[in-house]
């Protein structure tokens, strides 16, 4: 399911044009962690978007939520974000 899950991230991310896009599962390092029980998985995304360039981070980070709102709390527990311009 996580390689299907980060599939998904990631064609919902392309909306975002990223210049660069990487997704880590990051779920084993939370094993154990009450988030995780149940299957929710837990992901790093490093993104960087023209869209992102002359807006704060904080509306950087919600352009992406929007993106995956809809898979939380499950199937994503936690998402880590690094939004990053292009300049």
């Amino acid at each position: 399911m996580t390689d299907a899950l980060a599939s998904l991230i990631h064609e919902r991310l392309q909306a975002l044009e990223p210049s660069e896009l990487d997704i880590i599962n990051e779920s084993h390092l939370h094993a154990g962690h009450a988030g995780a029980q149940g299957g929710a998985s837990h992901f790093r995304v490093i993104i960087a978007s023209k869209q992102f360039d002359g807006i704060s981070t904080l509306a950087r980070h919600r352009l992406v939520y929007d993106r995956v709102h809809d898979l939380m709390p499950f199937p994503i527990h936690a998402l880590a974000i690094q939004a990053k311009t292009t300049a």
